[in-house]
């Protein structure tokens, strides 16, 4: 089987369309307009919070959209607010004539596609979008024109959405380097309830136990931990509209990720050997859920070695490892740091092909560095 080519980075070869409209200047709106202006892009920048709106423009994403709009309509408007606000967004978009296509970015998408047919929005030049890509930060400083190389950007298209149009969100979306994908409304929504938003609801309410720990609970917190919560930091503003646009799908995940867990707490208690099986089931059942998901560039999940280094934390360290493994002509696939805690020392770990591994485990060793195994 051939490999899934990888995308190109923004900014190289393709150029963009001549002028967009950016309506929206947070992390996403942000970071599609650094990725258009990389390919040649004439991008124009409106947002309601002036302070968002200025840091989008020093950084380099676009130029504010003047008072009275452009002298004709754009090429394309991303619509970039929250789900709730889409659909009175492109309303006013299109009655002010501000671009030939739209679309939007909000992660939600059956909402925003009734809401807009409800207000007799104009459907045939909007296709609803959802890049799915982001960070922890939110804001426009956070914003990255290389957000999107190599992730999934579904396009929701309704039936009367014109084949032109849908051509040219999949020509956005490429040029961010990302790789369109074409789902129904509502299979989308069920979809990211699944993999994205319950998820980020079960990370907030493993890291709300946390406001409770004491010190020393919190001292002994690894890295697991640290990964289970990692996107319970994301802001809550945000997520809250996310969640109550698609409350049904989500709520439908929770209640079965809610019955594994009573089970498997009713279990623990219960103490029996046979009991014991039952937990080992739901933690054979995660292996077998967590196998499905693709691996890199989309395939099929492969099989690491890891490398671990126990590295000082200063400056040029990081760097200095890379620097080996490329003499070694190593690949470095993955890496994860852990600090320790009141140490000034991390821990490192590189994962790399199996037949890798002692190669550069012995390259790192020769210059100085501590690697156990």
């Amino acid at each position: 089987m051939a490999e899934t080519p990888v995308p190109e980075r923004p900014g190289n070869g393709e150029r963009g369309p001549g002028r967009v409209v950016v309506v929206g200047t947070g992390l996403i709106g942000t970071s599609i307009a650094l990725a258009l202006r990389g390919r040649g892009s004439e991008v124009y920048l409106s947002d309601r919070d002036a302070a968002a709106l200025d840091v989008a423009v020093q950084i380099g994403a676009g130029e504010p959209l003047p008072d009275g709009g452009l002298d004709g309509p754009a090429d394309l408007a991303v619509i970039a607010v929250p789900p709730a606000a889409v659909a009175v967004t492109l309303l006013d978009a299109q009655k002010r004539r501000l671009a030939e296509v739209y679309t939007d970015v909000a992660s939600v998408k059956a909402l925003p596609l009734a809401q807009a047919a409800e207000l007799g929005c104009e459907l045939a030049s909007y296709v609803p979008g959802h890049p799915l890509a982001g960070r922890e930060r939110s804001g426009p400083s956070a914003a990255r024109d290389d957000l999107f190389l190599g992730r999934p950007w579904a396009l929701c298209p309704a039936e009367a959405t014109a084949p032109a149009a849908v051509a040219a969100v999949e020509g956005l979306a490429r040029l961010c380097g990302a790789m369109p994908v074409t789902v129904d409304a509502e299979h989308h929504d069920r979809s990211v309830a699944l993999v994205s938003h319950a998820p980020h609801v079960v990370s907030a309410a493993v890291a709300a136990r946390l406001t409770g720990a004491d010190d020393t609970a919190l001292g002994l917190a690894g890295q697991g931990v640290r990964d289970v919560t990692r996107i319970a930091a994301s802001d809550p503003r945000l997520w809250i509209g996310i969640l109550a646009a698609n409350a049904e799908p989500v709520a439908d995940v929770l209640e079965a990720v809610a019955t594994d867990l009573a089970v498997a707490a009713s279990l623990l208690r219960d103490g029996s050997e046979g009991a014991a099986t039952h937990v080992a089931d739901l933690l054979l059942r995660g292996n077998a859920g967590r196998a499905r998901i693709p691996g890199k560039h989309g395939g099929d999940q492969r099989s690491y070695a890891t490398v671990t280094v126990v590295i000082p934390d200063r400056p040029g360290e990081l760097a200095m490892i890379f620097q080996a493994a490329t003499i070694a002509g190593v690949n470095v696939e993955d890496v994860s740091i852990e600090h320790s805690p009141g140490r000034p020392v991390g821990v490192l770990e590189l994962s790399v092909q199996p037949e890798e591994a002692a190669r550069l485990a012995d390259e790192l060793r020769a210059r100085g560095w501590s690697v156990p195994g």
